[in-house]
C-alpha cells in the first residue's frame, strides 16, 4: 500500500519486526526441533514465518497493487504518468518481490536471534525502515516528500508554485489518501496487532520475566519508538544533512553518527533495546542448562516435548 519504490524495504523491514517480536518463541521452536529429531525442521512448517508470508501475500501485495492500478503516477512517485508506463514485468517483480523481501528480512532476524545475538537482529528493522523513510522523505533526487504529498503527476510538476501547507491539504483531501487510509488501518493494524500478540506471547514464557525489565506497556512503547521511530528519526537527520552539505559529505557524517548511537556498547539505543526483553542469549542455552541458569525456556521446551509424547 506504499509506493514501490519503498515497498521492498518496508517488506523486509517488517519481516525482521515479526522475526524480533516472536524472537523467544523462535527459540523455543528450534528447541523442540532439536529435541525431536530432524522431521520438523522445515523452515516451511514454522508457523511465525508461515503468518510473515501470509501477512506479505495477502495484505501488502494486493494493497499495493490496487493503488498502482487506482493512481500508477502516485503508486511508482510520478516515474509513470499513466498505466502505458508502467512495464507488466515490473508489477510482476513487485507482487513476488514483497513476500521474498519479507521472507529475507524474517530468516535474517531469526538467525541472529537463534544464536543470540538479538541487537543485530534489531537492527535489520532499523535499516529496513530506515530506507523506507529514508525514500519517502528524501528519495534518490531530495524530492521524497514532495512525491508523497502530490495526489498526481500535475500537482507534483507544479509543486514550487503552491505552498506546502495547500499541498499537503490537497493530498488529505484526496482519493489517494482515503484509500490510504482504509488499507493503512487493515495492513498497519494487523501488523502491529501481530508484532504485540508475539511480543507479549513471548513475555508469557519462562524466563521472560527477568529479561525484562519494565512493565509490559512500557516495553511495548520502547519498542515501537525503536522499531519505527528511530529510523524515521535517522532519515529525517540524514536527509537534513545531505541538503545542507551535500550527498558526499553528509551521508559519511550521518553513517559515523548513526554508527556511534547504535552500534557503541554503551548507546542509549543498546540500553533501551536491553529493557524490553528479547532473548539475547543462543537457542541451545536453555536446552543445554535448563531452568537452572537462567537460560530462559528449557522447562517450556520439555513440558511441550512431554505432552506431544504423550
Amino acid at each position: 500500500m506504499i509506493e514501490i519504490q519503498a515497498a521492498l524495504f518496508w517488506a523486509y523491514g517488517a519481516g525482521a519486526t515479526f522475526a524480533v517480536a516472536a524472537g523467544r518463541q523462535l527459540q523455543v521452536w528450534e528447541r523442540i526441533n532439536a529435541g525431536e529429531g530432524p522431521r520438523t525442521r522445515s523452515r516451511a512448517a514454522n508457523p511465525y514465518l508461515a503468518l510473515t508470508v501470509l501477512f506479505a501475500a495477502v495484505l501488502m501485495v494486493p494493497t499495493g497493487l490496487f493503488l498502482l492500478w487506482q493512481n500508477p503516477s502516485w503508486a511508482t512517485m510520478h516515474v509513470a504518468a499513466d498505466h502505458e508506463g508502467v512495464w507488466a514485468g515490473f508489477v510482476l517483480f513487485y507482487a513476488g518481490g514483497i513476500p521474498v523481501a519479507a521472507i529475507l528480512g524474517f530468516l535474517a532476524a531469526q538467525t541472529l536471534v537463534l544464536v543470540g545475538a538479538g541487537y543485530w537482529a534489531y537492527l535489520q528493522c532499523v535499516g529496513g525502515y530506515f530506507l523506507l523513510f529514508g525514500t519517502l522523505i528524501h528519495g534518490w533526487d531530495g524530492s521524497g516528500y514532495e512525491r508523497f504529498l502530490s495526489p498526481g503527476a500535475r500537482d507534483f510538476a507544479h509543486w514550487k508554485q503552491d505552498s506546502v501547507v495547500n499541498h499537503v491539504l490537497d493530498f488529505l483531501t484526496s482519493g489517494t489518501f482515503l484509500a490510504l487510509l482504509l488499507f493503512g488501518a487493515a495492513v498497519i493494524g494487523t501488523m502491529l496487532m501481530t508484532e504485540i500478540g508475539w511480543l507479549m506471547e513471548g513475555w508469557s514464557l519462562p524466563g521472560a520475566d527477568e529479561d525484562r525489565k519494565v512493565p509490559k506497556f512500557i516495553g511495548i512503547a520502547i519498542a515501537a519508538a525503536g522499531v519505527y521511530g528511530l529510523p524515521f528519526l535517522g532519515a529525517l537527520v540524514a536527509s537534513v544533512l545531505v541538503r545542507l552539505v551535500g550527498g558526499w559529505i553528509g551521508l559519511p557524517l550521518f553513517a559515523v553518527l548513526a554508527g556511534v548511537t547504535l552500534l557503541h556498547r554503551r548507546s542509549p539505543v543498546r540500553w533501551l533495546y536491553g529493557l524490553v526483553g528479547v532473548p539475547d542469549r543462543h537457542w541451545r542455552v536453555g536446552l543445554d542448562a535448563g531452568d537452572g541458569d537462567g537460560g530462559g525456556d528449557g522447562g517450556y521446551e520439555s513440558q511441550v516435548t512431554a505432552d506431544r509424547s504423550a
